[in-house]
């Protein structure tokens, strides 16, 4: 390798070093703040435990709407049990020293870590300046702003929506001999890593806006590529043990792919007609 090429690449690691140390930084301290309410994150993690979610209000409405259109089947079933039933707790359980505290501490550096994403993405946005033209470093604002909205908002969307669905479907095999002992441990590194997964999940359609702007990907080299997604959907979704996980899995992020193919379309770079290039030629 030529000098002239080596230094140019010494560089860019020395750069690469500066945004990381200053990511870190930041997420260090985003974890001093979050540590004041992480008690609180994991209360909220652990709510499905106690049966109260989205999910048991659906049931209960659906059962109440039976009894009214159907009251033979209602009693039939024996669906005011299912209403009445006692609802179950299921604490989480820990069985090492100091287990809770190093879970209070992943917590807290998860919560610092979504706290200075606008930090993180503009760190990410200087280190890839250089390569970019003066008109697309204007983008960084709404770089910044897209990518850390669509990452709370793929975080916040596991935790409502997908998280009580796992847990809930995990508590149905609880019968008569066979009931489930949550190790904190597993339950909040679970949790972590899916909301670590949906939140870059929910990153796609921004990269593939990027992307598109610059001209790097286009609609027509995404669409023909869908059966391939479908595909790679499946394998990152196959590294979960359970059947459930896979699919909350696989289908959103099929679906940000699809979103991201029709933002390629609406928002990529329009190519230029030769005749527009030529003044004067007759079109």
């Amino acid at each position: 390798m030529s000098e002239e090429k080596v230094i140019p690449f010494i560089e860019h690691l020395v750069e690469l070093r500066k945004r990381l140390v200053v990511i870190v930084i930041a997420v260090v301290i985003g974890m001093g703040v979050a540590w004041n309410f992480s008690g609180e994150l994991l209360k909220f993690i652990e709510k499905p435990l106690t049966g109260k979610t989205y999910l048991t209000e659906i049931k209960k409405d659906v059962y109440l709407k039976v009894k009214e259109l159907a009251p033979s089947m209602y009693i039939r079933y024996k669906l005011d049990q299912e209403i009445n039933a006692p609802q179950k707790q299921h604490p989480l359980n820990y069985s090492a020293p100091l287990e809770p505290f190093f879970i209070q501490c992943k917590i807290s550096m998860l919560a610092g870590f979504v706290m200075v994403l606008p930090v993180v993405f503009y760190q990410v946005w200087l280190f890839i300046a250089p390569g970019l033209t003066r008109r697309e470093r204007r983008m960084v604002v709404p770089f910044v702003i897209a990518s850390t909205l669509t990452f709370c908002i793929g975080a916040m969307f596991f935790l409502v929506i997908i998280w009580p669905v796992i847990i809930n479907f995990s508590l149905s095999y609880e019968a008569e001999g066979l009931q489930s002992w949550f190790n904190i441990s597993a339950y909040v590194n679970f949790c972590l890593r899916l909301i670590l997964l949906f939140g870059l999940i929910f990153e796609l359609p921004v990269l593939t806006l990027i992307l598109a702007r610059f001209g790097i990907v286009t609609y027509q080299f995404l669409a023909p590529k869908r059966k391939y997604a479908l595909l790679a959907s499946s394998i990152i979704s196959a590294f979960h043990a359970d059947l459930i996980t896979m699919f909350v899995i696989m289908i959103p992020l099929y679906l940000m792919y699809e979103i991201s193919v029709w933002v390629a379309l609406i928002f990529g770079k329009k190519k230029v007609r030769i005749e527009d290039e030529l003044p004067g030629q007759p079109a």
